[in-house]
């Protein structure tokens, strides 16, 4: 007799259905934009948000033309109502069995280079629980965003939660940068790298360059890479994983987007590998690598165009953006994106999962044995560029639906979801209905669910062509959503 083995069938996994917001758009402030970071840590999910992002990017870009800027932006950035109101970056926690919600921490107003008075943290683009060797249990370290005027950016550390000190030098090294993204663990080590710079380059170091640390309440930490690892086109580190032996680094270049990786043993810098050069073979459109995240045997990636989509500054794009992935042996295959070279989407489905919108596969995340991947949908952009619509590469879908009709019926961030890496379902094509949820920032599993956050820039109040003229108007669809699937 022949006994046959039977793989057990997946969970059915999350639907749209499943899913609920447990917060008030910006936790009732539409200032709060960006859920920019989010972990689980003793019983309570934490949010580090970013805050008045498009009245930052105006300030920091004035080059960006549009027809009418999409939200009203009442006080000058810098100004006193603005750093009080507007620029201060938060964290709140979610308690599941009460369902309350708790700010715990807010940016301290600070003195500059300058003598002025400003917002020390706009946000904070990072969170982790880790445990160092001076941590006596696992505790949450942070990343902030810092201003073009302060001292660089700092790691906080929380042992309870509730209270955050800096644990850091400003800007952890000599560089002048803004912004950390990321905080990684990988064995033992805490591992990050820079991401901002002034001038307003938010995704921009101007140094690819890579530090760790095994103490990081001493504040010590140290460089293992060689900057740009000896290519001065990498820019910027956006991304960094474990996965099994190695520790896999994701660049952003002009050229596209490079893959390197390292054993990260013996002693700094690290020798690295790379797996990956010219995004892919897709070049300066595959610019960054956006996400990372080891899923049932490979390394998921996914790409993406800074500033959304499109790099006004470098004008690269718009281009929708591409999943890959790496197996152990460093050989890669496109899951999501555009044939080339002999390789097909193993998907079926091209960049963007068929949507020419997609900036970023901005976050994914693993809940019980599903991948769920979140994209950036700027098509609500559209929205403030009337009543005349530019010539681009998508002018042929905007002649054919429309953009009222475009956004009303595709506006907002996609996710999408895979039990095995090759077949996908959609979750969500519409930001969760509200096409203002334009991105989507984390996803957390945890004993209560996975938990989604939202990037949503546009509020408190937004742009709105009515009768032949622009106005500002409140909008309670705008601020950051946070999304409880179970």
């Amino acid at each position: 007799m022949v006994m046959r083995i039977h793989n057990p069938e997946p969970n059915p996994g999350l639907g749209m259905a499943n899913f609920r917001k447990i917060s008030l758009n910006g936790f009732g402030d539409g200032y709060n934009a960006y859920a920019y970071s989010m972990v689980w840590f003793k019983n309570h999910l934490y949010v580090g948000t970013g805050r008045a992002n498009l009245a930052l990017l105006r300030h920091a870009m004035p080059s960006v033309k549009m027809e009418t800027w999409p939200v009203d932006c009442p006080y000058p950035v810098f100004s006193p109502e603005f750093e009080q109101t507007c620029a201060r970056g938060e964290i709140w926690r979610y308690e599941p069995i009460s369902e309350v919600w708790e700010r715990v921490y807010q940016s301290p107003i600070v003195r500059g280079r300058d003598g002025s008075e400003f917002a020390r943290d706009l946000g904070y683009r990072s969170m982790v629980v880790f445990q160092g060797k001076s941590d006596l249990e696992p505790v949450i370290y942070v990343a902030t965003w810092s201003r073009s005027k302060g001292w660089g950016p700092l790691i906080l550390r929380s042992e309870d939660g509730k209270h955050f000190e800096p644990v850091s030098r400003p800007g952890l090294s000599g560089y002048p940068i803004t912004a950390i993204r990321l905080l990684v663990p990988y064995k033992g080590k805490l591992y990050t790298a820079p991401t901002g710079a002034s001038g307003g380059k938010v995704n921009d170091a101007g140094v690819a360059i890579i530090y760790e640390t095994d103490d990081p309440a001493k504040g010590e930490w140290r460089a293992i890479n060689e900057p740009g690892f000896g290519d001065p086109s990498n820019v910027t580190i956006y991304e960094l994983a474990g996965f099994g032996d190695y520790l896999y680094s994701g660049s952003g270049t002009l050229e596209g987007f490079q893959v390197w990786r390292t054993r990260a043993e013996g002693k700094p810098p690290y020798h690295w590998t790379r797996l990956i050069r010219g995004g892919a073979g897709r070049g300066s459109i595959n610019q960054g690598v956006i996400s990372m995240l080891p899923f049932k045997g490979a390394l998921y990636i996914g790409g993406g165009i800074q500033n959304g989509g499109y790099d006004n500054r470098y004008k690269v794009g718009p281009a929708a953006s591409e999943i890959l992935r790496i197996h152990p042996d460093g050989s890669w295959e496109i899951v999501v994106g555009n044939a080339r070279d002999g390789k097909q989407p193993l998907s079926g489905l091209n960049a963007g999962f068929n949507n020419y919108f997609c900036g970023y596969l901005w976050r994914m995340g693993i809940h019980q044995g599903w991948l769920y991947a979140g994209t950036l949908d700027w098509s609500v952009i559209l929205s403030f560029n009337r009543p005349e619509i530019k010539k681009t590469r998508g002018s042929r879908i905007l002649s054919a639906v429309g953009v009222n009709n475009l956004v009303d019926s595709r506006g907002g961030a996609e996710i999408w979801r895979t039990f095995d890496g090759e077949n996908w379902l959609p979750v969500t094509r519409t930001g969760f209905d509200n096409r203002y949820n334009f991105g989507i920032r984390n996803i957390v599993s945890t004993p209560h669910g996975v938990f989604i956050g939202t990037a949503n820039p546009f509020g408190p109040r937004v742009g709105q062509w009515h009768e032949g003229e622009w106005s500002y108007v409140d909008n309670p669809q705008g601020g950051l959503e946070i999304w409880q699937g179970t």
